[in-house]
């Protein structure tokens, strides 16, 4: 293990063995908002410190195997032991670099997440209410709430537009790689002479705001409509002017909310979706400054990227990104999507390792 970082890891541990120091004291019991924010702090030191510990004691035992190649009688069996805890070594020390990668703020937080029909027409607007079922069954899996924030349905029942909100534990980290175009091959039932058709839809991952003021908006920088919520067809939901659609006119982003028959509800929840679509825009247009030859990010978020295909006659899905093919379409559409978050999380560390290795070197 390269001397710099040995000296980041040690430094952490003194920070680690100050905040257990400052959590024994019974000052803090009173002031319970640093209570919890050192109390989250050491969570998220506490696996860097254990994954050292460990690491040092399969370099102890390393050391220890490798005196009993002097000794005859236990040659064979310390050459045997020394492989098995080099195996361990360098299994630890690819958990630490990956604990010791650099962090998404916005891992932990919830998420707004955005379904749009795209090429297909109807076909298009009833994938895109599979992909809706698809990913409130995964959060269900997951133990996550799911509040739907705005909707527009289509005559067949699929959704043209479908905005949900995702709330839960670490939410936008397993959910930020499904932004893109989703794209499916099927036998539409509006299809009568059993042809497959390909129709594609967009999914757009936001991380929530915790706050509202998190974004600063400016009253002149708000143009505020309400007008009359209407459903599939042009029904009048109500009679009254409930819906609200709110445009933040620097950088043309819109959102609105008609779900709801009480206005200040979808005003609150159009500031949501407005709130995280200006923070995407920022991010991404970060994202675009800092790329570099290596693409550190499994796409770039860029809502026109292909990132997935749903292919039903052949009972396949594949997440073009990463190559990945499964041939569980049936459980995936059921929201088993653990294998494919699990793959792109584990490919963008390590791309990120390799990232932070060539910037060391």
């Amino acid at each position: 293990m390269k001397k710099s970082l040995t000296q980041r890891i040690r430094k952490i541990i003194d920070r680690f063995n100050s905040i257990e120091k400052d959590l024994m004291s019974p000052d803090l019991v009173s002031q319970s908002g640093i209570l919890q924010k050192l109390s989250k702090e050491r969570a998220e030191l506490l696996p860097i410190v254990e994954t050292f510990t460990k690491l040092e004691e399969l370099n102890n035992d390393f050391s220890t195997a490798e005196e009993w190649l002097d000794d005859p009688e236990l040659k064979s069996e310390a050459i045997h032991e020394l492989e098995k805890i080099r195996e361990n070594i360098n299994e630890r020390e690819n958990q630490l670099q990956k604990l010791l990668l650099p962090k998404d703020p916005n891992d932990e937080r919830n998420v707004i997440l955005e379904i749009r029909a795209g090429t297909g027409g109807d076909e298009s607007a009833l994938f895109a209410a599979d992909l809706f079922r698809m990913y409130c069954r995964y959060a269900e899996r997951q133990k996550w709430k799911i509040e739907i924030l705005n909707s527009s349905e289509s005559d067949l029942g699929g959704f043209k537009e479908i905005i949900i909100r995702l709330i839960g534990k670490k939410v936008f980290s397993f959910l930020k790689f499904e932004s893109g175009g989703h794209r499916v091959q099927r036998i539409p039932v509006t299809e009568t002479q059993g042809r497959i058709h390909t129709s594609a839809c967009t999914v757009a991952v936001l991380p929530e705001m915790e706050k509202i003021d998190e974004i600063i908006f400016l009253p002149e920088d708000l143009r505020i409509d309400v007008f009359r919520a209407s459903g599939a067809g042009g029904q009048h939901v109500n009679k009254t002017e409930s819906a609200v659609r709110i445009t933040h006119i620097p950088t043309g982003t819109v959102a609105e909310c008609q779900d709801d028959r009480s206005q200040h509800k979808n005003k609150e929840k159009a500031m949501k979706v407005l709130s995280a679509r200006v923070l995407d825009k920022e991010l991404r247009d970060k994202q675009q400054k800092l790329a570099s030859t290596r693409k550190i990010l499994i796409g770039s978020g860029d809502r026109s990227e292909r990132v997935r295909t749903y292919n039903f006659p052949q009972g396949r899905v594949t997440d073009h990104r990463i190559a990945l093919t499964s041939y569980k379409l049936e459980q995936i559409m059921d929201g088993d999507l653990h294998e494919f978050t699990n793959s792109l999380i584990s490919e963008h560390q390590a791309n990120l390792m390799a990232s932070v290795s060539d910037n060391a070197g």
